[in-house]
């Protein structure tokens, strides 16, 4: 006797949530802004393989970093997320491509706004306050990725180090040095 398997659009779609590499229910906030309202807390961990856009800065793809997430509700009504990253981060040296330690501390308020909210000229220029432009699903994966690239330094290095190759290069030789050599000699 033949058994057949009929897989609904439904489950079909929770299959394919479960096995994508972002899809983790822990992840994603269906609502920031009920999230914020209620007061409710995230933490978690997230692979830093995971956070494809920081691989062309790491020295290697390795670890992990932490984060917690936390909402609130403001004064006259406006709702806020506290995310909270930490963690170890190999950065790729700007001169000798050895990594760097880093270590991430990350600590920042975002105002959550609806997306396409009008704003007016001196909010856009205050610079005191961050906003978090919101509509339907948040990605905290992607939150915590951004907040890490702004936290980073822009070219990383070690404070003693020198260029590649150029440890046991010894001393420099002058391409004039023959030339030096020519000057004062009758053709």
């Amino acid at each position: 006797m033949k058994q057949h398997f009929v897989l609904t659009w439904k489950a079909k779609n929770n299959i394919i949530l479960r096995l994508s590499r972002n899809g983790s229910r822990l992840k994603r906030i269906p609502d920031a802004f009920v999230f914020a309202k209620d007061g409710r807390v995230l933490e978690g961990e997230l692979a830093v393989a995971d956070l494809e856009r920081l691989h062309d800065l790491l020295a290697e793809v390795s670890g992990s970093v932490s984060f917690r997430l936390q909402g609130s509700k403001g004064e006259h009504g406006k709702y806020f997320l506290q995310l909270e990253v930490g963690g170890l981060l190999p950065l790729a040296c700007q001169r000798c491509l050895e990594a760097v330690p880093f270590e991430l501390d990350v600590d920042c308020l975002l105002e959550l706004l609806p997306e396409g909210a009008d704003m007016s000229q001196d909010e856009l220029e205050d610079d005191t306050r961050d906003f978090l432009p919101v509509a339907g699903e948040l990605s905290v994966a992607e939150l915590v990725e951004d907040e890490i690239l702004l936290a980073l330094p822009v070219a990383p290095r070690h404070e003693k180090c020198g260029l590649p190759g150029a440890a046991g290069s010894g001393e420099r030789i002058n391409p004039f040095a023959v030339l030096g050599g020519l000057k004062g000699k009758p053709n």
